[in-house]
């Protein structure tokens, strides 16, 4: 601990609906809100997005949304007077970001992907300082502002031994030497990889008796994603699939799986690097930094990739985590080389430099 005396504040959008996550940590001293839109793009659509009224009405109703959110943001910085405002990149960066800018509070961005967010590219002229997950040479921003710290994760994900993921597995119920798959599509899930997971699940369950799927489908998807398993009709197999829409202990089921099928947000999978997790990615087609993640990682021999059209070819996606369940040294050398480019220091690194620049503001 940095700076044990230190006061933090977190400025989420109203309506965001894992505020409570963030309510329940205790580092978090306060939590408030102010209203933040966002610009819809949709990747490969081009021009054809212009004559879509539908996202066009939505995209001019959140520049007012973000206007309300800068006045907030204003009066919310005028009340707690923060030394600095470091900023991960969402919606509610920009409102928040522009008031400190009017407020002459200094701010740090933080980019996790390979691919800067379109809010830290809007507010980034005035930035204090980028601090970037990669190489810095990766991103367009000034060179003099721009720190590789890596991305910072919990003190819980750490490297996964033999015994330590026995002992997950065992904290969650079962044999420490049954094989496990986990996928998660995020916190808020993903709708076409939970579709291609229940597409393969028949098969993957049938293969390996002993198989066990955890599946994070997402609060919202929660309940219509264990409709669609009960609908295969597994019979007593069915206890072997686990569905969640969330867990705040999500590192103990990512500690006890054999195999993790993600997207490409860098956040997670810095987690499963940490983990040392041989991790099976689908990126989104429609998040470029998504895709531009999976290659660049795909490219060093760090994951094993399918694109989404590879994903939903019938029993493609199964038979590559049959695969992978079949080849643990395959699995073992995934797991060093993604965990090779991760930053164990992060979160030290990155709260040295915020506090620095809070005292030099």
């Amino acid at each position: 601990m940095q700076a044990p005396d230190c006061v933090i504040t977190y400025v989420g959008q109203t309506g965001d609906d894992l505020l409570d996550i963030v309510q329940a940590n205790a580092a978090i001293d306060t939590v408030l809100t102010v209203s933040a839109g966002k610009l819809r793009r949709y990747s490969g659509e081009g021009w054809r997005q212009l004559l879509d009224i539908k996202t066009q009405a939505l995209n001019v109703r959140d520049v007012f949304r973000t206007l309300a959110g800068v006045w907030q943001s204003y009066r919310v910085l005028g009340t707690v007077r923060p030394s600095v405002v470091f900023t991960r990149g969402g919606f509610v960066s920009v409102p928040v970001a522009l008031a400190a800018r009017l407020r002459k509070i200094p701010y740090i961005t933080h980019d996790a992907d390979t691919v800067p967010s379109l809010a830290n590219r809007l507010i980034a002229r005035w930035a204090a300082l980028h601090a970037v997950a990669l190489p810095v040479e990766v991103y367009p921003y000034p060179k003099e502002k721009t720190i590789q710290v890596g991305i910072p994760a919990g003190a819980a994900y750490a490297p996964v031994s033999k015994q330590a993921q026995e002992q997950y597995k065992q904290d969650l119920g079962l044999d420490a030497g049954q094989q496990v798959v986990l996928v998660t599509g995020g916190g808020n899930g993903a709708r076409m990889l939970n579709e291609a997971m229940v597409a393969n699940t028949r098969y993957l369950l049938a293969s390996y008796p002993g198989l066990v799927l955890l599946h994070f489908a997402g609060r919202s998807l929660e309940a219509e994603t264990n409709a669609a398993y009960d609908t295969l009709e597994l019979g007593g197999a069915r206890d072997r699939v686990r569905v969640y829409g969330f867990a705040t202990d999500f590192h103990r089921y990512s500690g006890a799986a054999d195999v993790i099928i993600a997207r490409g947000g860098m956040g997670s999978l810095t987690e499963f690097a940490l983990q040392q997790k041989a991790c099976l990615i689908v990126p989104s087609k429609q998040l470029g930094w998504n895709v531009k993640n999976s290659r660049v990682l795909a490219e060093r021999g760090a994951i094993v990739e399918l694109n989404e059209d590879q994903a939903e070819q019938p029993e493609r996606l199964g038979r590559t985590i049959a695969d992978l369940l079949e080849h643990p040294d395959t699995r073992a050398e995934l797991g060093r080389k993604l965990a090779g480019l991760a930053r164990p220091a992060a979160a030290h690194d990155l709260a040295a430099i915020i506090l620095r620049c809070g005292a030099e503001g």
